[in-house]
């Protein structure tokens, strides 16, 4: 992407990744060697013999040195390319997300399906989407950054735990992807939105809080809950409904006006901040072990995997069924136009298929395999982007 790519330039700069060139060595040419003296034939043998001794007790070393180079050849061959690192320090499954739910709630706001296809619109987009991803970079670069002991635990295969990612070039990369995404809020006169600002302000503002001593809201459970849920929730669509309404179709109004009188914004923000609270919860459930043994108290240690796991899963298949019944209803019981009806009925029908899922993926886990609950956290996150590739259609 874009905005990974701005990264991968100054990050050259830096140094850390590039290989070192290798030196050969040639032998030196004949003409070059020194002659040997004539030697009498007992001088041969005993220089024979002493030679022959000699290879014998090195055979060990000889033997063991082209192995030890050929290691070190396949680890330095083996070595991840910094667009791989980076790609996944920003943890894929989050800046997905991301970039899916701006041009949903571009299209969300759009007064016309076709309004949303504009030259204006699709720059507006796309400006947004830039800092948007750099700032979600920024966060989970930074979770990273202050947690390498616990993902030593618990997500071993992460950059900076597995060895791939030094922590300078770590601090480096999640410093220039924040002082980017901020710039980039007010650098431009007219996609430069208040939205926009909030939006990336917000965010970045509870991701340090979230965590970085001495807050570290992580560390308490209802804190780092209300983090997630906020962001997710409120920030997120508030925030990026309110930028689209104002760079795309010029439209007037705050995002505490969108929050409080649009039906539609009101809605995507208390449907996300509901996923965002199974989300948030639900992630730490196979973190267990590690959080338990660095003193992170979250609802999984406290309460147990099993508690947080079922009550988590419920919560979102009710979230689903109760959404998709309201749709189904609406499709079939209201008066619109027939695209409306039908994009209501594909939403309703969605959601009630994702929450059969949720039941069907969920039964089979056992929540004290971290393995399984993994795996199970993952499916949400496929249903989280369901979500919103169904939205422009909740109208």
């Amino acid at each position: 992407m874009l905005a990974l790519w701005i990264l991968v330039v100054p990050m050259a700069l830096v140094g850390g990744f590039q290989p070192s060139p290798a030196t050969s060595v040639h032998p030196p040419a004949l003409w070059m060697r020194p002659s040997l003296p004539v030697m009498s034939t007992p001088e041969l043998k005993l220089m024979n013999t002493s030679s022959s001794r000699h290879r014998h007790s090195s055979s060990l070393g000889a033997s063991t040195t082209p192995t030890a180079i050929s290691t070190s050849s396949k680890e330095n061959t083996s070595k991840p390319s910094f667009p791989v690192v980076l790609w996944r320090f920003t943890r894929p499954h989050t800046i997905i997300g991301s970039a899916l739910a701006i041009p949903a709630l571009h299209m969300l706001a759009a007064p016309t399906y076709a309004a949303a296809f504009t030259t204006r619109s699709l720059c507006s987009m796309l400006y947004a989407m830039v800092p948007a991803l750099l700032m979600n970079l920024y966060i989970t670069g930074l979770n990273q950054v202050t947690d390498v002991e616990i993902d030593k635990i618990n997500k071993p295969d992460l950059p900076i735990a597995a060895g791939d990612l030094s922590m300078k070039n770590g601090i480096i990369t999640i410093l220039v992807a924040v002082i980017l995404s901020l710039s980039m809020g007010f650098a431009h006169p007219v996609f430069g939105t208040q939205g926009l600002n909030v939006a990336l302000w917000v965010s970045g503002i509870l991701g340090t809080l979230y965590s970085l001593e001495p807050f570290r809201l992580k560390r308490f459970p209802f804190l780092a809950a209300f983090c997630i849920v906020s962001v997710r929730g409120a920030v997120i669509n508030a925030g990026f409904f309110a930028h689209a309404r104002a760079a795309a179709f010029g439209a007037s109004g705050s995002v505490m006006e969108c929050l409080t009188s649009d039906p539609r914004c009101i809605l995507s923000s208390l449907y996300f901040a509901v996923f965002g609270i199974v989300i948030a919860l639900m992630k730490d459930v196979p973190d267990v072990k590690g959080d338990a043994i660095s003193n992170v108290r979250t609802f999984s240690v406290r309460l147990g995997q099993k508690r947080v796991f079922g009550g988590m899963h419920r919560l979102l298949t009710a979230l689903f069924v109760g959404v998709g019944a309201s749709f189904l209803r609406s499709a079939f019981l209201t008066s619109s136009s027939l695209v409306i009806q039908v994009g209501r009925g594909v939403v309703g029908l969605s959601a009630v298929l994702a929450g059969l899922s949720v039941q069907k993926e969920a039964k089979p886990v056992d929540p004290d395999d971290s393995k399984q609950v993994y795996n199970f956290y993952m499916h949400l996150w496929k249903l989280f982007y369901l979500s919103y590739l169904v939205l422009p259609l909740a109208r």
